[in-house]
């Protein structure tokens, strides 16, 4: 895929061959011998063919399920429905009761001859699945179903506002189409699943009536067993949690992917946050396993990967390729596999090798060739920072220091000391060149732009995370991260790096003020996290999980210290909280925490799982940790 959703059908039941998956009918072709078998360690030539390998994953949850309500049922006398707003005064309500029992798996459903019914389904959440529709006779009749995330105020779409709302509201969407052949029991079914909350199901008839017998959804997604648990003192917390989960799981296939409903792509800046989310929620990462390497094998023989695959359409943000190392990263330090993260590393180096031909003679990056993508932030043509687009960018000079100093942290974890010292090398002088090109003095921050008219969130944050930040100039970039009020706003995507920021900076209170956005989703009629603040395109995008992970990694303050979670620091910053409690999934069980803080006291447990110890740091002190339960 490259944009839009999957297949779509449009099933003719005159001719379709029906019985054709219990091997019925007449017009089967012999089977026949493509190539002949062969063995990937031939010593020599190696001829074009296909082998077999083990699967890197289980198979796609597949659970039937009979679900929705029919809000809204109408007769009509046009197929265009796209016009036609959904008002309670059209409502048919004994034909409602009909379709609920259907729905409801307790009943049927038949049209009459020449009739033509309107009928939204809500589905009471967000689904990717394949519907399943049983009919029986109405030769040359038409169902056709719609899926559509929510409902618009306008024909033409635009705004969607409450997503609980359908008063009023135009249906935009797509799906497929089934003509029965008046056959009885027929089973109808997609291709590839749908994804959406609401179904625009439109029935006409012919001359002979249509009796829909089952009507439900075969839903699919990656088979999550999460196993966290979380609790705190602050409800809203909590109501986000289902939100997050939700939307993971609507995002993750046999792919992650950033969208279900739009491009079902798999784009390396979202999955980050997508895998850590993971992280925290599972211990199981095969997913992340797949996405990772997938990344790396999409690499162009620049180094450069691309920034989603697989796809049959290439792109290149050049960015996401530095997110993939710090993937790659991550991995290491949350799970436990170095064999895994070695096999990487010639991919890592690619991407950094790739960079350096992009740095300048004032040893500063220019114009990574691609779409410079940073953060849908409103001021940012597609994204793209100042001068991210042929010129000299703050944000993603900065982004690279960074990530030079994780690329080091890995060849440091392989014995690769020499390789290390290159990238902090090259990390210190693109440091030191961005210290002098766009520092603005009299507003005490780093600029977007060498002209330093430009300042946002992202150049700052990305600049304490990489630390080493001169002593006078730190208090002055935090002072103007907090408090200016003209700088550009992360939105939801990179505003994961801005939790990040507060985390490291100690204040973890400006966390509670930016969840505003997830805190309202429920009110909102949000089952998932939408893709950017409103009028937002899609409802559904993973990349706005990422709280879940700042309730363990930054909240309760879990954090691996060394590869393979061997080591862990514990550094809670629970203010406005009085207690929180957590359970984090583990390489080799769970770490639990309770908390409670009452006149600046910390009190509570920790338990450790075996292999594990780490370090407690509280009000400026460290605490040693052991393996099992110790209480504070």
């Amino acid at each position: 895929m490259a944009w839009g959703t999957g297949a779509k059908v449009h099933i003719i039941g005159t001719e379709f061959p029906w019985g054709f998956e219990k091997g019925q009918g007449d017009d089967w072709l012999p089977a026949v011998t493509v190539e002949p078998a062969a063995n990937a360690s031939v010593a020599n030539e190696i001829p074009p063919i296909w082998l077999l390998r083990p699967a890197d994953l289980p198979p796609m949850l597949e659970d039937f399920k009979n679900v929705g309500e029919a809000r809204h049922v109408e007769a009509v006398s046009t197929e265009e429905t796209r016009q036609i707003a959904v008002k309670s005064s059209n409502h048919v309500m004994t034909q409602a009761e009909l379709w609920n029992r259907l729905l409801s798996g307790k009943g049927s459903v038949t049209i009459g001859a020449n009739q033509t019914w309107r009928i939204i389904v809500d589905l009471g959440n967000y689904y990717c699945g394949f519907p399943e529709i049983v009919t029986s006779g109405g030769r040359g009749s038409k169902l056709r179903i719609l899926w559509a995330e929510a409902l618009y105020e306008k024909p033409e779409g635009g705004p969607k506002g409450n997503r609980d709302t359908i008063e009023g509201k135009y249906f935009l969407g797509t799906g497929d189409t089934f003509e029965p052949d008046g056959g009885a029991h027929r089973q109808f079914t997609t291709l590839w699943w749908e994804a959406g909350r609401y179904l625009e199901v439109l029935v006409s008839t012919d001359s002979q009536p249509l009796t829909i017998e089952r009507f439900g959804i075969r839903e699919t997604h990656y088979p999550y067993e999460f196993t966290m648990k979380f609790q705190c003192a602050d409800p809203r917390l909590e109501e986000v949690i289902p939100i997050a989960k939700r939307v993971l799981e609507m995002c993750s296939h046999e792919t992650y992917m950033d969208c279900p409903y739009y491009e079902q792509l798999q784009y390396v800046g979202d999955v980050r946050l997508q895998v850590l989310t993971t992280y925290v929620l599972t211990a199981d990462d095969r997913l992340p396993r797949k996405a990772i390497r997938q990344f790396d094998e999409s690499r162009r023989i620049s180094g450069i990967t691309q920034s989603r695959y697989p796809s049959r359409v290439m792109q290149v943000i050049p960015p996401f390729s530095l997110w993939w190392i710090a993937m790659v990263h991550d991995y290491a330090m949350w799970r436990d596999d170095m064999d895994f993260v070695h096999d990487r590393m010639p991919g890592v180096r690619a991407v950094i090798d790739a960079f350096r031909r992009w740095v300048n003679s004032d040893d500063l990056i220019e114009g990574p060739v691609g779409w410079n993508f940073m953060d849908w932030v409103p001021s940012w043509g597609s994204g793209i920072p100042p001068d991210g687009d042929y010129g000299i960018s703050g944000v993603i000079n900065r982004q690279f220091v960074l990530v030079l100093g994780l690329a080091a942290e890995l060849e440091e974890m392989i014995g690769e000391t020499e390789l290390a010292e290159r990238n902090r090398k090259l990390q210190y002088r693109i440091k030191k060149a961005c210290d002098q090109a766009f520092w603005h003095e009299e507003r005490g921050m780093y600029a977007d732009d060498l002209a330093k008219t430009r300042f946002s969130e992202h150049t700052q944050c990305l600049t304490l995370l990489a630390g080493s930040v001169d002593d006078t100039r730190r208090p002055r970039i935090i002072q103007g991260l907090l408090h200016d009020p003209d700088i550009e706003r992360t939105t939801i995507y990179f505003t994961h790096y801005l939790f990040e920021t507060y985390r490291l900076i100690g204040r973890m209170d400006r966390f509670f003020e930016r969840m505003g956005l997830w805190f309202d989703l429920k009110r909102l009629g949000f089952k998932t996290t939408l893709e950017h603040p409103e009028p937002s395109r899609s409802d559904c995008h993973a990349w706005g999980a990422h709280p879940i992970y700042h309730y363990f990694a930054s909240v309760l303050g879990i954090r691996p210290v060394e590869p393979g979670f061997r080591k862990v620091r514990i550094e809670p910053q629970l203010w406005p909280l009085t207690w929180a409690k957590g359970r984090l999934p583990h390489p080799r069980g769970f770490i639990t925490v309770d908390f409670t803080i009452k006149d600046d006291k910390l009190t509570g447990t920790i338990d450790l799982p075996d292999g594990t110890s780490g370090t407690l740091v509280y009000a400026g002190r460290n605490y040693p940790l052991r393996q099992g339960k110790q209480t504070l």
